[in-house]
């Protein structure tokens, strides 16, 4: 049996979700490492709930709404990108 290793980076959300079950498959009868893998994933978990940064797709697109309610500026012909920082301020 031939299997194709592909980069973590590139996964979808599905083939993480299939590779993360393949591989519990594979420990599923070594308490230890399943042990191991449990106490991570629930750091995972506890540092998802801590970070501010994250967010889910509901409460991201809101906070870009929220934004786009906000004051808009244009540069003015030949001026730069700090001319627009000093006069708005």
């Amino acid at each position: 049996m031939k299997f194709c290793i592909q980069n973590i980076d590139k996964m979808t959300a599905i083939q993480l979700n299939a590779e993360m079950l393949r591989n519990m498959s594979i420990i599923a009868e070594d308490e230890n490492l399943l042990k191991h893998a449990a106490k991570y994933l629930r750091k995972l978990v506890a540092e998802k709930r801590t970070d501010p940064t994250l967010m889910t797709k509901e409460e991201f697109f809101a906070r870009i709404d929220e934004a786009k309610k906000g004051s808009t500026y244009e540069l003015r012909e030949g001026e730069t990108l700090e001319d627009l920082i000093k006069r708005v301020g």
